[in-house]
């Protein structure tokens, strides 16, 4: 089979770990399905990170220079989500288990079986994949509602907590038409066809800004 005829890779998974057989041993278990970068650091695998990728992290706990919980920190520092499965040895598993409740997804422990960790990190992938398209979508509400006028946008909340026209109408001093016509700008503005999807970009849009 050439590499053209080849699926395209599911994600990327970045592997980041001191010791080089690991890492090896990880991308020739990984690559069949998944992109793969591997790093023997913290500090190199920050250089080349990239937050818009879909992606997981197979991330050692132990490491000279930045540890792996340390690089968790440093994530969290950047706002810069991404699905991490840590790796440990049999005493680190209460750092692990303390990562996790930070947001790591999974831990496994050295030695780990191949397909376990195949198979966590398909659920993180597809974790990450989720959760692009929310903050993608966040994003777009954001802008979409950007776009709105002042008055728009207070019509849009009365909208939002389930007012009736002639209440928005009284609270505004503005006539029912004219709460009718923003209602429909509103509507086009934003690309939605009801009152329910109208709910749903707002709570977007509230979401990404809180």
């Amino acid at each position: 089979m050439s590499p053209t005829d080849r699926d395209p890779p599911l994600g990327l998974v970045y592997v980041v770990d001191d010791d080089e057989a690991v890492r090896d041993s990880l991308q020739f278990l990984l690559e069949p399905t998944y992109q793969v970068a591997t790093f023997g650091s913290a500090e190199a695998f920050l250089e080349r990170y990239d937050p818009k990728a879909i992606a997981c992290l197979v991330l050692d706990v132990r490491m000279p220079g930045m540890s792996g919980l340390a690089l968790q920190e440093e994530l969290l520092r950047r706002q810069q989500y991404v699905p991490i499965i840590f790796v440990t040895g049999h005493g680190d598993v209460p750092m692990a288990v303390d990562a996790v409740k930070k947001g790591a997804v999974d831990f496994l422990e050295k030695p780990f079986n191949d397909e376990e960790l195949l198979a966590r990190v398909e659920s993180a992938v597809t974790l990450e994949r989720a959760a692009l398209h929310v903050r993608a979508q966040r994003q777009l509400a954001v802008t979409r509602i950007a776009a709105l006028s002042q008055r728009e946008r207070e019509v849009m909340e009365r909208i939002v907590d389930g007012k009736l026209n002639k209440v928005i109408a009284d609270e505004l001093r503005i006539s029912v038409k004219t709460v009718e016509a923003h209602r429909a700008r509103i509507m086009e503005k934003l690309g939605v066809d009801s009152v329910a999807g109208l709910v749903q970009l707002a709570l977007a849009g509230r979401l990404s800004a809180s």
